[in-house]
C-alpha cells in the first residue's frame, strides 16, 4: 500500500537517494580502487567465504562506485572491495554495480558502510526469484535458511513509502517487525522521526510504537490500561524529538566543514614539529601550546566534543 499523505494532508516528502536506482554495468578494469589490499587478505576467512558466495550464487551485493570525473566510463571504487577482487580472481571481466550521485566520498564513507536492510532484502529477493534456495544462499552467504526466509520476507506489512525512506540507512532488520504493528500512516510518520532523528535503533522505534494511539496499530493492544502513554506524554515527545532534530541539523550542516578545517590544521602542525628549531623554540616559550600541537597532530579520529557530536558508528 502506498500513502502520498502526511498526517497535516500534505504530500510526503520523497527521500532522496543517494545512488542512481538501477545498476550499471561497469568494465571491471574501468574501476579504481580507493584503498589498496593487503596480500594476506585473501588469506582471511571473510575473504574465502565472499569468494565461494560469488562462485557459487553469484554476486548478491553490487558493489558502490563514483563516477570518474575525468575519465568517461571509469569510476572510482566506494565499496566492494573484496568483492571485486573476488571477480578477478573468478576471471570475470564485467560487474553491476550502484552508481553514487554524489561525489562526496566522504560523505558516502560516514554514512554508508554496509549493505542496508532493505537493500539486503532486495538482493536476496532478486536471487531466490532466480532459482537459488534459502538452503544454498544461507550456505553461500553464512546465514541460516531460517534467516534468509525471514530477510526474504522482510518488507511484508511495511508500507511503500516508509520503505522507501528507510532503503539507504542502516536501519536494522528488528525495526521493520516493530513498524509492521502499525497502521501505514503511522509506519511514515515513525519513518520520518527516524530519519529526522538519525536514530534507527531498536530502542527508539519500540519508544515511538509505545507512544501510538491506539487507532494507528494494525493489532490490538495487550497492555494493561494503566501503562498507556497519555496524550500529554506523546505531545511532550514530539516537541521534544523535533527541537533534538534541529539541533542534529545545525551539528549536521557543521560537521564536514570541521573535519576539513581539522585535517588542515593537522596537516600544517605537521610540517611545523617537523623543523626542531620551531619545536625547541615552542618548549622553551609555549610548551603548553606545543603539548596541544603534538596532541594534535597524533590525533587518527575526530574527537567526541568537536562540533558537539563524534563520527558515526558503522
Amino acid at each position: 500500500m502506498k500513502m502520498t499523505q502526511s498526517p497535516d494532508n500534505l504530500p510526503s516528502p520523497s527521500p532522496k537517494s543517494g545512488f542512481l536506482r538501477e545498476c550499471v554495468r561497469v568494465a571491471i578494469a574501468n574501476i579504481l580502487p580507493l584503498k589498496v589490499l593487503r596480500p594476506a587478505v585473501k588469506n582471511s576467512l571473510k575473504y574465502q567465504q565472499i569468494l565461494a558466495s560469488v562462485q557459487d550464487v553469484g554476486l548478491v551485493e553490487p558493489p558502490a562506485v563514483m563516477p570518474n570525473p575525468k575519465l568517461q566510463g571509469h569510476y572510482f571504487l566506494l565499496d566492494g572491495h573484496l568483492r571485486v577482487e573476488a571477480l578477478k580472481d573468478l576471471g570475470q571481466l564485467e560487474v553491476d554495480c550502484l552508481v553514487a550521485l554524489d561525489d562526496d566520498t566522504y560523505s558516502y564513507n560516514k554514512r554508508i558502510n554496509r549493505l542496508s536492510a532493505v537493500q539486503d532484502h532486495k538482493m536476496i529477493v532478486r536471487a531466490m526469484e532466480r532459482g537459488v534456495s534459502a538452503e544454498r544462499l544461507g550456505k553461500a552467504l553464512g546465514l541460516s535458511p531460517l534467516t534468509i526466509k525471514h530477510r526474504f520476507r522482510l518488507l511484508n506489512g511495511i508500507c511503500e513509502d516508509a520503505a522507501a525512506m528507510l532503503a539507504d540507512t542502516n536501519c536494522p532488520a528488528k525495526v521493520f517487525d516493530i513498524l509492521r504493528q502499525m497502521k501505514p500512516l503511522r509506519q511514515i510518520e515513525a519513518a520520518e522521526l527516524m530519519v529526522g532523528n538519525r536514530n534507527f535503533s531498536a530502542m527508539f522505534a519500540n519508544a515511538l510504537l509505545a507512544a501510538t494511539p491506539a487507532n494507528l496499530l494494525a493489532f490490538e493492544r495487550k497492555t494493561e490500561p494503566d501503562t498507556q502513554v497519555s496524550a500529554e506524554s506523546i505531545a511532550r515527545m514530539e516537541r521534544e524529538l523535533a527541537a533534538l532534530q534541529m539541533q542534529i541539523k545545525i551539528v549536521e550542516d557543521d560537521y564536514g566543514p570541521d573535519v576539513l578545517h581539522l585535517t588542515v590544521i593537522r596537516g600544517y602542525l605537521s610540517k611545523l614539529l617537523a623543523n626542531a628549531a620551531i619545536v625547541r623554540w615552542l618548549a622553551k616559550q609555549q610548551p603548553e601550546y606545543l603539548k596541544e600541537f603534538q596532541r594534535i597532530t597524533e590525533m587518527t579520529d575526530l574527537p567526541r566534543d568537536l562540533g558537539g557530536t563524534a563520527p558515526e558508528a558503522g
